[in-house]
C-alpha cells in the first residue's frame, strides 16, 4: 500500500510541479500481474488497479486499514478497461468486459480478480471509500449504466456521461462511479469547471493517444494550477478544488466521489470569467 499525503488550499499555491504531483496524482497504476493500491488522505479513498494473467489476483490484506480484510469496513467500485474478466465476491462470479462495473459492499470477504485471456487481460481499476452499512453486490454493464448525452461540438465537449454506481441504480453508502466518453473533436471534460464542498472527487484518465496529454486544472478559481495527464493516471481532487481538463485529443476518464451527498448535481459551478 502506498500512501498519498495532499495539501492544503494554501500550501498548493507554492509549491513546484513535482510537488504538486506527488501530492495530487497516483501514477503507478496497471502494472501487468499486480494488485497496486494507494491510501489518500481525502476521504480515507483507496485507489487502485488489479490486473492479473494466468493467475487470479486477491484484494491483500494491509494492517493500515486495520481489518481482518479489505472490505471489513469498506465498500469498493470497480470499472474495467481492459479485456474480458471475472470478479469473484464470496463464491459468486461477476463477468465483466470492457466499461463494466462492480459494487462490492462492505462484509465481502473473498473478492478475486480474474482474465479471460492473459495475452489481453482484464484491467480493473478499484475506488474504495469507508462504509457504515451493507449493501448488495452489483454488476451494471455499460449498456445498463445511465448515459447522459451533453456538450456540442461548437464548445469542444461534446460526451457521454454513464452513471454505473449512482442512486437509482446501485445502493451504496458514499460511493458514486461511472465514466465520461468525449467524441472525436471534443477536448474539454467539464465545462464549466465547479467544486463540490459535500464530497471530494477522483479522476482516473485513459484512452489517451500515444504522445498526446490531459491537461487537468486544479486550485482555488483565482489561483489555478495544472497537471500534465498520461494514460492511465489518477488526479486525487479536494472538495476546495476546481476541476476540469482539456486534452490534446479525445479521452475517455473515470469519475468516482465520496463524502456526505449522493446528487450527481450537487456542484457549485465557477464563472470562466472568474478564473485566474
Amino acid at each position: 500500500m502506498e500512501f498519498l499525503d495532499t495539501a492544503d488550499k494554501r500550501s498548493y499555491r507554492r509549491m513546484t510541479t513535482s510537488e504538486l504531483r506527488d501530492a495530487y496524482m497516483v501514477t503507478n497504476l496497471f502494472t501487468p500481474g499486480a494488485v497496486k493500491l494507494c491510501y489518500t488522505d481525502i476521504d480515507r479513498a483507496i485507489v487502485g488497479s488489479i490486473v492479473p494473467e494466468s493467475t487470479p489476483l486477491s484484494l491483500p490484506i494491509h494492517k493500515e486499514l486495520a481489518a481482518a480484510y479489505f472490505a471489513e469496513r469498506r465498500e469498493i467500485g470497480i470499472i474495467n478497461i481492459g479485456g474480458e474478466g471475472s470478479v469473484v465476491v464470496d463464491g459468486q462470479t461477476y463477468a465483466l468486459a470492457n466499461r463494466d462495473s462492480l459494487y462490492i459492499p462492505r462484509g465481502s470477504q473473498q473478492v478475486e480478480f480474474s482474465s479471460a485471456d492473459a495475452a489481453s487481460p482484464a484491467k480493473y481499476y478499484l475506488l474504495s471509500y469507508p462504509a457504515h452499512k451493507r449493501y448488495e453486490t452489483r454488476l451494471v454493464t455499460k449498456e445498463q449504466a445511465n448515459g447522459l448525452h451533453l456538450g456540442s461540438e461548437a464548445e469542444s465537449n461534446k460526451r457521454v456521461i454513464y452513471q454505473s454506481i449512482r442512486p437509482g441504480l446501485v445502493e451504496t453508502c458514499q460511493l458514486v462511479m461511472g465514466f465520461t466518453e468525449l467524441e472525436e473533436g471534443s477536448v474539454w471534460n467539464t465545462k464549466p469547471p465547479h467544486t463540490h464542498k459535500r464530497r471530494s472527487e477522483v479522476y482516473m484518465y485513459f484512452d489517451i493517444r500515444d504522445n498526446a496529454r490531459v491537461f487537468h486544472f486544479m486550485g482555488e478559481p483565482n489561483e489555478t494550477r495544472n497537471l500534465v495527464v498520461g494514460e492511465g493516471e489518477v488526479v486525487v481532487s479536494p472538495s476546495w478544488s476546481i476541476h476540469c481538463g482539456a486534452g490534446m485529443t479525445n479521452y475517455t476518464f473515470i469519475w468516482g466521489m465520496g463524502g456526505e451527498n449522493q446528487d450527481f448535481d450537487d456542484m457549485d459551478g465557477i464563472d470562466i470569467e472568474n478564473l485566474k
